[in-house]
């Protein structure tokens, strides 16, 4: 009897050590995953992708970041993707500090974080509140890497699809200009369409509705100059098809000339009206988007040019990056 409950209690004993040791590990395990956290949290996008940020997320991740950081600054702005991120504005840094992990599986867990913005100097801002964002980790060959922040990445993913599908539409907006209203003109060497869209409809589908007004130039270069051979503007409906991805405009519903300018356009435009007389009567939007375009699409191809030039009008600088 005396031997059996030695048996029990050496067993009894065995299972508190068990325990103990198992409570170790995963205290273990858990500072660990703090500390890895608090490492990732350097990596956190701010106004900038950093290169070395690559070693620190999953592939996929770092890729979405990476091409989402490189969308034309203007689109990217447009949309406010940045506000995804935990950023410091207005001279204040982001302030990381990892309150808890949590281990959902063995390749898996997810860090929460406190942020506060702080001075450059070290002092916090006093005014700022304290923000509570998740930071996904996953194990991958024995490290653990950031590979979401706040379920954030599907986010980027939609942003992405809709700046190529947009990208997509403007290509063929700007094919149809070159090909079948360009002709038209006096050609030079290049034919470079400016495009300010009003409204969309049926972004989604397979048929799409671009309302916009819509220029034709065609250049000629001379030194770092594009001299303007012709021009012309061509507001109106653009109806485009999509088929195997790629959309094609089918029909150009234009905006008359001469005293017939107004109710056509009235009729084409109907409830966006207002936002395309608006644009259309500004000449400084109008010629900012023009440069904008054509410095676009001067970098995009190449060309050595840095200024283009109206007859009679004094030359312009592109805004080549």
């Amino acid at each position: 009897m005396e031997k059996k409950n030695i048996r029990i209690a050496s067993m009894a004993m065995l299972g508190l050590i068990f325990a103990a040791m198992l409570a170790v590990a995963c205290t273990s395990t858990e500072e660990k995953l703090r500390q890895r956290a608090a490492e990732l949290c350097q990596y956190i996008p701010d106004h900038q992708l950093q290169e070395q940020s690559k070693d620190f997320m999953t592939a996929d991740f770092y890729a979405v970041l990476d091409t989402l950081f490189n969308l034309p600054e203007h689109e990217a702005m447009d949309h406010e993707w940045l506000y995804y991120f935990v950023t410091g504005n207005g001279g204040t840094i982001a302030d990381y500090e990892v309150v808890g992990v949590e281990l959902t599986d063995a390749s898996h867990a997810i860090a929460t974080i406190n942020v506060r913005q702080k001075w450059e100097d070290g002092t916090f801002d006093e005014s700022s509140d304290v923000e509570q964002h998740l930071l996904y980790m996953e194990r991958v060959n024995g490290e653990w890497l950031m590979s979401d922040f706040d379920e954030h990445k599907q986010d980027c993913i939609k942003h992405i699809a809709l700046n190529r599908r947009e990208q997509a539409l403007r290509d063929a907006i700007s094919k149809y200009l070159v090909e079948e209203v360009g002709q038209h003109y006096l050609q030079g060497e290049l034919c470079v369409p400016s495009l300010m869209i009003a409204a969309e409809e049926g972004f989604d589908s397979v048929e799409t509705r671009v309302y916009g007004d819509f220029w034709v130039y065609w250049y000629k270069q001379e030194g770092d100059t594009l001299k303007t051979v012709s021009g012309g503007n061509h507001p109106g409906c653009m109806t485009l098809l999509t088929q195997d991805g790629t959309p094609k405009v089918t029909a150009f519903d234009q905006a008359s000339d001469g005293s017939d300018f107004t109710p056509s356009a009235k009729r084409i435009f109907g409830e966006h009206y207002d936002t395309f007389s608006q644009m259309h009567s500004n000449d400084e939007v109008r010629e900012a988007v023009r440069q904008e375009q054509l410095s676009d699409y001067v970098s995009h191809f190449n060309i050595n040019a840095h200024y283009y030039q109206d007859y009679g009008w004094e030359a312009k600088e592109l805004t080549i990056e």
